[in-house]
Parts: structure tokens; sequence; C-alpha cells
């Protein structure tokens, strides 16, 4: 068995408006020095050996990403 970790985050170009919202919440608790917030999401999978990357990758690009507006990434962390 291995754990797959998958990244997602929305693309450069894209408003996020949760981690602009995290960078005022942070600023009304007095926290200075933070100029930008990205908010994005963590899969972890746990497979089989019997699973490609090239399943994998598609895993994250039909399901857990939405490639329009996010970019991923697949990272195997084997035993």
């Amino acid at each position: 068995m291995a754990r797959v970790v998958v990244h997602v985050m929305p693309k450069a170009e894209i408003l996020d408006p949760q981690g602009q919202a995290i960078v005022g919440a942070l600023g009304r608790l007095g926290i200075t020095g933070v100029s930008d917030v990205r908010q994005g999401k963590r899969f972890e999978l746990e497979v089989d050996d019997t699973v490609s990357d090239e399943t994998l990758e598609h895993v994250a690009e039909t399901l857990l990403a939405n490639t329009v507006i996010e970019d991923f990434s697949v990272h195997r962390e084997d035993a």
C-alpha cells in the first residue's frame, strides 16, 4: 500500500476570495506581515501497488480538480 497526496490550488490568475478573507481576518487579529493567502485542497488516497501513476493523474484531473480554474500535483509516498 502507498499513500498518494493530491494538492489542488486555484490557478494564479484566479481570484481566491477565501484566501483574501483569511488575509483580512489576520489583520483584524493584529497579525502583520502576511500579504497574500491562497487556499487549496489536499486529498490523501491509500492505493495498492497496482494503481499506476497515469491512473492517479487521471483521477486528479477528472474528479479531484476543476482544471479550468485549478492546478494539481500528485505525489506518491511509498512506505
